[in-house]
């Protein structure tokens, strides 16, 4: 019997009132727009838990039904759906148009890995891979098959599924998509919290460290002030292929059929749980050093191999399996024995994580045989371990396998080929997964291996990843290849560093977005079609990205055009739009050619965005900032933004925009997590000088004042029991001026000829209209990428 933590709660069994009976098919009504379609000549149906779904049993639902020989209408509020007789003629009725039962027109979900892929194609084999089905689609209708999921029973153990004929669950959202995978998780289970430890820098490395060296790598990153959350060490921390001298046991007249391995006992060196004491003479020591500069530590773990000879915890777990230790037989790998999975917990790794091991990365589980047909152990290993750490901070990283994995984050896209089709292909990988709820993946950043050493790429790559899930580190086992910031050249390693402290100080917002996306189903990153549906543009500009909802994320993903730019084009979705590193302003609506020097990414906040940055310089500290600055952006809009790291405070922000007054008010509800002392300084990027007033429950108090670039405004020692409203009265700039204040912008940062931008410079800040400027421009003896520089943030006419 499985221990009682390790047992998933579930609420399989459907409302009775919600189910309807035709011929052998059995149709639940789980929402007005969720239905669930069971199909069996012997009318057995499924009313226990699978490894996808979870949750059957409904409130009530409202519905109507009529039948005939041939088909069942089942009405709700927002959906008709007609199943037939043969099924292939099934359809629904969503907003007045009838649609097939199909996934013609899926959006698509997520894989399992990419291992040894460069985009879509395997480098090593040449295949393709082809992404799962979600249950978001552009025709409005998606179908979640959950025929092939073994059953989940009470008990916690895996069972074969009785096969039925189909067991789909048929998602009726239109183009409300979020609403679409907020159903899902309502039948599978949300998304956990994430632990806020995750949200930071991970280093991580495929190499053979010794505990001095490692130690001193993380003294390296201190001395350059790039802070980390996460300290990973890759499968060498345990005897791989180097194993101690009185543990290099040969096997000559032995029963070799009872070992996992040859030679001196073993063939893979890829499972272990002993530490490697050539390596980590003392590894409680080591564990401890770690952590006492705030980082929390994972191991990579490979169990397939079963417990051998040569470990340190072979005979106690011997004796739990009831196996006689001196005849030193392997101990198999076994996630369908509830004994082993009980001792493997106990015995194997919560010893471990007594001495300091926060977590595991479970890695390369995919082709283990298993007892039971179509049992995955992967999926066992996500669904255990992280029962296993019921507690704020339970985490794993390992692979995506099928739907209702995202119960069990982080997800380990796998070993990726370092080249510029890979990272163009991860903006797109990672915002679909949202579409089957998988939303929490952790790529090797940089990437793992093969291609080449790029300092530019690998600098995308880290803009990229500091606006993605999560921000790991990696690279593959090779002397020469590192992702040490102080090993990339000319100013590259200086930038890399200087993103990374930006992540650091971007976890406030993530940790509040991580907040929501356990709470209410909202991504971290999502599709732009998840706001605008209706606009095909959406679907098209596939590498963009809403981020946290304040922020659209457009990362460059090529190697630069000329000088150090790189020219991408973009679409703008209607609005108003501020690159939160240039400060150009843009309006939406539109498709636009932009240019970014290596030191940024178009990165954009909507129209009266609120964006909470940690102001404290603490190191690898994840404590709540006693500094908090929060960007305004000019418009109207609410932002709830929530802190903590298990229980939650929150702070409920709206802006407003009238009469050329922005209006910023704020309440805090503290739950008892906040800092006793904060100050807030709030920047007002889209005002250069204003007349400022700030109020405390209506009556007007002091202030520090600042306009160096924009309005900054502090508020020390926030009181948590009032409500602030901070104005700043501004004039209006004309948008020919406004141009022409970007034009000395962009020509600082261009090199050539001073004489030439000189020259450049009097003919454009002379233009009397747009017109003219524009025709300056297009007619100015400056390479064309400049020229679509000067132009890219004039307004839409």
């Amino acid at each position: 019997m499985l221990n009682k933590h390790l047992i998933a709660k579930t609420n399989p069994v459907a409302n009775p009132e919600n189910t309807v009976f035709f011929y052998d098919y059995r149709i639940t009504v789980l929402s007005n727009r969720l239905f669930r379609v069971e199909k069996d000549g012997n009318k057995k149906f499924n009313d226990e838990a699978t490894m996808s779904v979870f949750f059957r049993n409904m409130p009530k639902q409202i519905f109507s039904k009529k039948e005939t020989a041939e088909e069942i209408e089942i009405k709700t509020d927002k959906v008709t759906f007609v199943v037939c007789k043969d099924f292939e003629l099934s359809y629904a009725i969503i907003d007045e148009k009838k649609v097939s039962l199909n996934n013609d027109e899926n959006l698509l979900g997520t894989y399992r890995t990419l291992d040894e892929c460069e985009a879509t194609r395997n480098r090593k084999s040449g295949e393709h891979i082809s992404l799962g089905y979600g249950v978001c689609s552009k025709n409005g209708i998606a179908i979640l098959d959950d025929l092939n999921s073994l059953i989940l029973q009470q008990n916690g153990e895996i069972a074969p599924a009785y096969r039925q004929e189909k067991d789909l669950y048929l998602f009726a959202f239109g183009h409300d998509y979020r609403a679409s995978v907020k159903a899902l998780y309502e039948i599978t289970g949300f998304p956990p919290l994430i632990p806020r430890y995750a949200l930071g820098n991970w280093w991580s490395r495929y190499k053979a460290y010794t505990a001095k060296e490692y130690l001193h790598l993380l003294d390296k990153f201190e001395e350059e002030d790039i802070p980390l959350t996460v300290a990973t060490i890759d499968m060498d921390w345990h005897y791989s292929y180097d194993l101690d001298e009185q543990k290099q046991i040969t096997l000559s007249g032995k029963n070799t059929e009872h070992y996992l391995g040859k030679g001196y006992g073993w063939y893979s060196g890829w499972t272990g749980y002993s530490w490697n004491k050539k390596l980590f003479p003392n590894p409680k020591e080591f564990l401890k050093k770690i952590k006492s500069k705030n980082l929390k530590i994972t191991l990579n773990l490979h169990p397939a191999d079963g417990v051998r000879y040569f470990e340190d915890c072979y005979e106690e777990m011997a004796k739990a399996m009831n196996v006689d230790a001196k005849s030193e037989i392997a101990i198999p790998f076994d996630m369908c024995d509830s004994n082993f999975i009980n001792n493997y917990f106990d015995i194997l790794h919560h010893p471990l994580e007594n001495d300091g091991v926060d977590f595991w990365w479970i890695d390369w589980q995919q082709t283990v045989p298993s007892k039971i047909d179509g049992f995955d152990p992967l999926w066992a290993l996500n669904h255990y371990h992280f029962l296993d750490k019921q507690d704020n901070d339970a985490l794993i990283l390992s692979r995506y396998c099928y739907a209702g994995s995202h119960r069990y984050p982080l997800g380990f896209s796998g070993d990726t080929v370092m080249s510029w089709e890979s990272l163009n292909y991860l903006p797109y990988f990672t915002t679909t997964a949202s579409n089957i709820g998988y939303t929490w993946w952790s790529h090797d950043i940089g990437g793992h291996f093969w291609g080449d050493k790029d300092d530019e790429r690998v600098l995308r790559y880290i803009q990229y990843a500091v606006f993605n899930p999560i921000n790991r580190l990696h690279s593959t086992c090779s002397e020469v290849t590192t992702k040490e910031p102080w090993t990339y050249m000319n100013g590259k390693g200086e930038l890399i560093a200087k993103w990374l402290r930006l992540r650091h100080k971007l976890i406030p917002y993530i940790y509040s977005a991580n907040y929501n996306t356990h709470t209410c189903g909202i991504a971290l990153c999502e599709p732009l079609y998840y706001d605008y549906p209706d606009d095909n543009k959406a679907y098209e500009y596939k590498n963009e990205y809403i981020f946290g909802s304040q922020l659209l994320v457009a990362p460059i993903t090529k190697k630069s055009d000329y000088n150090n730019l790189t020219n991408v084009k973009i679409w703008l979705p209607e609005g108003t739009w501020t690159d939160i590193f240039t400060n150009d302003i843009y309006k939406g609506g539109r498709e636009i050619d932009i240019v970014r020097f290596l030191d940024s990414i178009p990165v954009f906040a909507k129209e009266g965005a609120v964006l909470p940055i940690s102001a404290d310089k603490k190191g690898n500290s994840i404590d709540l900032p006693e500094n908090l600055d929060i960007e305004i952006y000019n418009g109207n809009n609410e932002y709830v933004f929530y802190e903590g790291n298990g229980d939650v405070s929150k702070t409920v922000f709206k802006t407003s925009n009238q009469n050329n007054c922005q209006i910023i008010t704020f309440k805090v509800i503290d739950n008892g997590v906040l800092p006793q002392k904060r100050n807030f300084r709030f920047k007002f990027k889209n005002v250069c000088e204003g007349k400022v007033s700030v109020k405390k429950n209506g009556v007007s108090i002091d202030f520090d004042y600042d306009d160096n670039q924009y309005v900054s405004v502090k508020i020390d020692d926030i009181d948590y029991s009032a409500q602030y409203e901070i104005s700043v009265e501004y004039e209006s700039q004309l948008e020919l001026d406004y141009v022409k204040d970007r034009v000395k912008y962009s020509l600082l940062r261009l090199e050539g000829s001073t004489r030439l931008r000189n020259s450049v410079y009097d003919e454009l800040t002379k233009s009397k209209d747009k017109a003219e400027y524009i025709n300056n421009v297009k007619n100015a003896d400056i390479p064309d990428i400049y020229k679509i520089r000067l132009l890219e943030a004039i307004f839409k006419e």
